[in-house]
């Protein structure tokens, strides 16, 4: 399995005033738009193809019950 790293040169720095300045624009989108923005912005931070994205590793999770 492809091991995917975060790529922290993909996006910058901002000052609080321009990052307040984004947030309004995205309230004001919905809960679908801001989902789809989100799996974009996952995509190129990871580097992965946005139409093929790695699957989760299920073997790193354990299940057990909470019943005794």
């Amino acid at each position: 399995m492809q091991s995917y790293k975060l790529d922290r040169t993909s996006f910058k720095a901002q000052t609080v005033n321009e990052a307040s300045n984004h947030a309004i624009h995205y309230q004001q989108l919905t809960w679908q738009e801001r989902l789809k923005i989100a799996n974009y912005l996952n995509s190129v931070a990871y580097n992965f193809d946005i139409n093929n994205p790695p699957k989760l590793d299920r073997t790193c999770f354990k299940s057990r019950s909470r019943n005794k």
